[in-house]
């Protein structure tokens, strides 16, 4: 239907006005004397990103902004004169969001506001006072029967929260967390020889080898997807990716994609971002066909990891080969800042701190520089040793492990005081590159990217368990099952 209806009790309705376009789910709700009407489902099949007002009192209809991409089933309420829309999903289903996008009725202004614990579509919403009451919805797995509420974080800006403020951006990754399609994936340890075009799959248990299989040109890592239920193997020079069924370790058919150094997800699902380096590119793409949505090109050179903020609303990215750090407002996929970091910098591995707080980002000039994302500084550097490259948050989220490739060593860093703690050394010399925690914590899995094996090094006090014999040129290695409610991407950076 393309009509909106008024009546009043006892009264026939009546035709108040046309919508541009027939619409269904779409996102309602009141404020300043105007309706709000986001997104929605379109006769075409797919969902609008449109945000129209109308004016009861002169019947005028009209566009006043865009949404980020493309919604529907999203809830809508409004505090303060603003109208938050909650959620909702994109024109497939299974594509929930946690984001929540506030508006400005008369402006036609938008901005990130916050985000849902978990990605959610089909919710209630209903506002009480300053806070927001959530009810029910949809989730990835099907229908929920949470009762939250939304809350504001500071008197002046009504932007709205998750009522449970959360300290810990691991607070899922406990050993114990494993989500119902983790728990279902066989454990193992899965190495991309990036110069021998193959994976080798290790049985953690034994130390041994028990598959190994060829893939295309110049594979970099192995990366979860965001549902946890299947594995990519990014074959860079081959531009595609091979997927794994983590439930036997099979490879797939692979999929066309171009120069899939990395590979990440968006907080809120929606989109799978391809790290494009040798392109100079970041590929926003669809997470489970990867049909391109929209290609940032980055103005910097070798742009290769990064993370994403608590409330995920931007990403930090580093860029190797130009000694510089972007940042990526992801409510607009459009740059937001750029930092060059002095000379002879070669920035790695991004890593978020437990309280959101400070980025992590390892340097191959022997560091970890510390960075805040707002306002997008640097803050400090620490010496760690030649190399650094792999950065890695222990179990209990007390510290960061973080890898000396030149050096063949491993820093260990207290996250809580900010002090190096312990520096372990590879038993004659190694090249510690990449890898991840085990489910347990107690074994930290890395490639030894110049000496073509695998480490297994034991968290309690750094001692090597294994050397392991693998394929040419080792990168990044992934360690499955991990727990966790969701992937961000990398190795496995589950939240």
């Amino acid at each position: 239907m393309n009509t909106i209806l008024a009546w009043r009790p006892g009264q026939q309705p009546r035709v108040a006005a046309r919508l541009p376009v027939a619409l269904r789910y779409a996102a309602v709700a009141t404020a300043q004397g105007k309706i709000v009407i986001a997104g929605g489902s379109i006769p075409s099949g797919t969902a609008t990103r449109a945000v129209l007002v109308f004016d009861p009192a002169t019947r005028r209809m009209r566009q006043i902004a865009q949404l980020p991409s493309r919604t529907t089933h999203a809830a809508a309420a409004s505090i303060g004169g603003t109208v938050y829309v909650i959620g909702g999903r994109g024109p497939l289903v299974g594509t929930p969001t946690r984001r929540i996008v506030a508006i400005d009725p008369l402006t036609g202004k938008t901005h990130y506001a916050g985000a849902l614990a978990t990605p959610g579509s089909d919710l209630a919403a209903v506002a009480l006072g300053s806070r927001i009451l959530l009810a029910g919805g949809r989730d990835a797995s099907g229908a929920t029967s949470t009762i939250s509420q939304l809350v504001p974080s500071s008197a002046r800006a009504p932007v709205a929260r998750k009522a449970v403020a959360t300290t810990n951006v691991y607070a899922a990754d406990n050993p114990g967390d494993l989500s119902s399609a983790a728990r279902r994936a066989r454990p193992l340890i899965y190495v991309p020889n990036s110069q021998s075009n193959s994976v080798d799959e290790i049985d953690p248990r034994t130390f041994k080898i028990v598959r190994h299989f060829a893939v295309g040109a110049l594979p970099q890592h192995v990366t979860p997807s965001y549902d946890l239920k299947t594995l990519y193997v990014l074959n860079d020079l081959g531009n595609s990716l091979t997927p794994i069924n983590p439930r036997n370790g099979l490879p797939g058919r692979p999929i066309p994609v171009d120069d899939p150094y990395n590979l990440y997800f968006t907080p809120d699902g929606r989109y799978a971002i391809v790290v494009a380096e040798r392109l100079g590119r970041l590929d926003f793409r669809f997470p489970h066909t990867f049909r391109l949505h929209h290609s940032l090109s980055v103005p910097c050179r070798g742009v290769d990891h990064m993370d994403f903020s608590a409330d995920g609303s931007y990403l930090i990215a580093s860029c190797e080969f130009s000694g510089q750090l972007i940042k990526v407002n992801l409510l607009t996929e459009r740059l937001a800042g750029v930092i060059a970091l002095p000379g002879g910098s070669s920035p790695q591995d991004v890593k978020l701190s437990p309280d959101g707080r400070t980025y992590y980002v390892a340097d191959l000039r022997g560091g970890i520089w510390k960075v805040a994302g707002s306002p997008f500084r640097v803050v400090g550097f620490i010496r760690t040793g030649r190399g650094a490259h792999g950065l890695y948050v222990s179990r209990n989220d007390r510290f960061l492990y973080i890898t000396n490739r030149a050096e063949g060593s491993i820093s260990v860093l207290a996250l809580a005081s900010g002090k190096l703690v312990h520096k372990w050394w590879i038993p004659g010399g190694g090249s510690p590159d990449m890898g991840n925690v085990s489910v347990n914590g107690r074994v930290l899995w890395l490639s030894g990217r110049w000496n073509d094996v695998v480490y297994a090094i034991d968290t309690r006090n750094g001692r090597l368990l294994a050397r392991i014999p693998v394929g040419v040129g080792p990168h990044g290695l992934c360690v499955w099952p991990q727990p966790g409610r969701y992937s961000l991407g990398h190795t496995g950076i589950l939240r």
